[in-house]
């Protein structure tokens, strides 16, 4: 940060939040140089902007989660899903009828097997393609698992110890969990919910 020394050894004793609010409430007093004084004024009008942007994405966020709930709660019972992994998991199934198979829902969302076999090596690839936002809400699923779940990371350990490297044994889980997200909502769409049944918002 290019900023007197003053002010930068006073903000670097801070972290993240904390640095956010102390630079909202800088003023730029007379008694300052210049450059003290209009550093300290783009600093707050800097942090003031992302403090308002943080609490229209938090209010955003809990829209998103009462949709969320009124259409397929069940997905909010899942480790490693919130309100915007299971928003895009959402938009993306779309509607009922629209994947023929759980199979075609992994394609869709780039976590189906690519072979990738070359003489006696049997081996998968991954998968490149599909919908891109959709594979990301997998990954993130998928990663916290990894590094919260207990039975996740004895799956993981037994597709390893099975002579899988840790990148294809990260690919089954994926597809483990599209599978899983894929019966959540075949369940949600033989109760007769849909995404058009749900309130527009503002």
């Amino acid at each position: 940060m290019s900023a007197p020394d003053d002010l930068r050894a006073e903000l670097r004793k801070l972290k993240g939040p904390a640095q956010i609010t102390r630079c909202a409430q800088l003023r730029d007093r007379p008694a300052h140089g210049v450059e003290h004084r209009m550093t300290a004024r783009a600093l707050r009008s800097t942090a003031q902007r992302v403090q308002a942007l943080q609490t229209e994405a938090k209010a955003l966020e809990n829209e998103i989660l009462d949709l969320v709930r009124q259409l397929v709660p069940e997905l909010l019972d899942l480790l490693g899903v919130g309100p915007i992994t299971a928003a895009q998991i959402l938009v993306s199934w779309s509607h009922p009828g629209r994947f023929r198979s759980e199979a075609a829902f992994a394609s869709f969302a780039g976590v189906s097997p690519i072979p990738a076999s070359s003489g006696l090596t049997n081996r998968h690839r991954v998968n490149r393609s599909g919908d891109r936002q959709l594979n990301r809400a997998l990954h993130t699923i998928t990663l916290i698992r990894m590094r919260l779940d207990p039975a996740t990371k004895t799956y993981v350990a037994r597709r390893i110890a099975e002579g899988k490297t840790s990148r294809d044994a990260q690919r089954c889980l994926k597809r483990a969990i599209c599978r899983q997200l894929f019966k959540i909502l075949e369940r949600s769409d033989r109760s007769g919910t849909n995404l058009k049944d749900l309130p527009q918002a503002a």
